[in-house]
């Protein structure tokens, strides 16, 4: 597997990418599941900053 970014410097992000971790631990038929709360947990983090004025892009 590719070794993965420790942190992007975003508190929301690093904390839905944490759930990478998970998947070494749980049976393939379960990764579905994984990548479904962190491709959840990045939307969330990217609403936001969607939602806030003058942010650098």
């Amino acid at each position: 597997m590719t070794d993965l970014l420790e942190e992007t410097g975003d508190e929301r992000a690093d904390a839905a990418l944490g759930g990478l971790a998970r998947l070494g631990e749980l049976p393939v038929s379960a990764h579905v599941d994984v990548f479904e709360e962190v491709f959840t947990g990045l939307e969330q983090a990217l609403a936001v900053v969607d939602d806030t004025p003058d942010q650098p892009r």
